[in-house]
């Protein structure tokens, strides 16, 4: 059997945990055919992530995933420094441009931007709440992506709706994550989210992420967006010098925002 990478192991953990709630690390152990102090250090680095909880003698879903939380409650979270994000965000959209929005929270604060200008669009979104926010804009004209409705959630998933958007040129992409590394680039916690991530990206000539401070230097399960693929980062984290300097390198613009600004 070919040797399996930390990633690729910490994939199915979770995918297990998703099915069952609660794993034993002799479960693991025979079923991924590594030994039960790799799965250990796992589950160890797995829960300093957030991504779950360590029980004696396995781990169960962490109680505070993301996936776990209500979309209300995500939507409330840091929802000033969104906001702030949001705000600058609108600053590189232009009259008569195509743009995607993904179905996280943040994209939802620059839906509710553009509601309220006056701007020519059209929006391709794979979130429900993003897309009925628009859909009264007389000079917006929203497509939603098929696919799965996520439980918990107003997004949807899976690979359904891929086909449409490789019949549409897409100027700009604002995404979220649930985390950003210089490791892993944006990541997030649904797999199956993160196949329809993965395509709108492939389908964008730009790709912004809008991310506040609790979601930098944080990994999450699988990576939708390489350091190369994201031209512009807009945060509320103060970045240091060698963090602004990694992002030069990769050609990625930095903007930082203060969360106090544009508050409503």
């Amino acid at each position: 059997m070919e040797k399996m990478f930390a990633p690729e192991r910490r994939k199915i953990i979770l995918e297990k945990l998703n099915e069952k709630q609660r794993v034993t690390i002799k479960e693991l152990s025979k079923e991924i055919k590594v030994s039960e102090a790799t799965l250990r250090t796992d589950l160890t680095k797995m829960e300093g992530d957030g991504l779950l909880q360590r029980t004696h003698g396995g781990a169960m879903l962490a109680e505070n995933l993301d996936t776990e939380i209500s979309f209300s409650t995500r939507e409330r979270k840091n929802k000033n420094e969104k906001y702030s994000i949001a705000k600058k965000a609108v600053e590189l959209i232009s009259d008569g441009q195509c743009i995607t929005l993904d179905a996280s929270s943040t994209a939802l604060e620059l839906a509710r931007i553009l509601k309220d200008m006056q701007i020519r669009l059209t929006v391709v979104t794979s979130g429900i709440n993003t897309a009925l926010e628009l859909h009264d804009h007389p000079d917006i004209t929203v497509i939603l992506l098929g696919g799965i409705v996520k439980r918990g959630s107003y997004s949807l998933e899976g690979s359904l709706g891929v086909n449409i958007l490789n019949q549409i040129n897409i100027d700009l992409m604002f995404t979220s994550a649930n985390g950003f590394s210089f490791e892993s680039g944006l990541t997030d916690f649904s797999v199956y989210e993160v196949e329809l991530k993965k395509a709108m990206v492939n389908a964008s000539k730009k790709v912004v992420a809008l991310l506040d401070h609790s979601k930098i230097n944080k990994n999450s399960i699988a990576s939708f967006a390489s350091l190369n693929q994201i031209d512009t980062l807009i945060t509320n984290y103060v970045m240091q010098d060698s963090e602004i300097k990694k992002l030069k390198e990769q050609n990625i613009q930095a903007i930082v925002v203060s969360a106090d600004e544009n508050i409503h």
